[in-house]
């Protein structure tokens, strides 16, 4: 599965955390991040990450765009709801794009744990075979 990885600043610390705790469930899948969050992902495990941009400089767009050709499978987007982000729309575009793919995003650290379990059960297998529920 082909899994993205977003953290907005003050969640960054958080999803190396995340990452690390779960490093033996997305070593065995394709990840992808925005820039910063890619690379700190990186320096603190062993994991491999396809970088994009930085989200502010139009990471989160990127990943928008390998959403909408099919190419990401799950979205894991630590977002900070108490900081005004200068490139909301891009977000809000994003995370309706989640929507119109029927991508599970998720937008929380609660919510990204259910998400990964799921990956490791194989809950989310039918995602590869999302064509036939269009």
């Amino acid at each position: 599965m082909n899994v993205a990885l977003i953290a907005h600043d003050k969640k960054k610390d958080l999803m190396i955390n995340f990452v690390i705790a779960y490093e033996n469930i997305l070593k065995k899948h394709t990840l992808f991040a925005t820039g910063t969050t890619g690379k700190r992902i990186m320096e603190a495990s062993s994991l491999s990450v396809n970088t994009f941009q930085s989200g502010p400089l139009g990471g989160d767009q990127q990943i928008g765009a390998e959403i909408a050709k099919g190419g990401i499978d799950m979205v894991i987007f630590l977002r900070d709801p108490m900081t005004a982000q200068p490139h909301e729309p891009d977000i809000q575009a994003l995370i309706r794009l989640c929507d119109v793919h029927m991508i599970p995003v998720a937008t929380n650290i609660a919510t990204g744990e259910l998400l990964i379990r799921g990956l490791e059960r194989g809950d989310l297998e039918w995602r590869l075979y999302k064509e036939n529920l269009v």
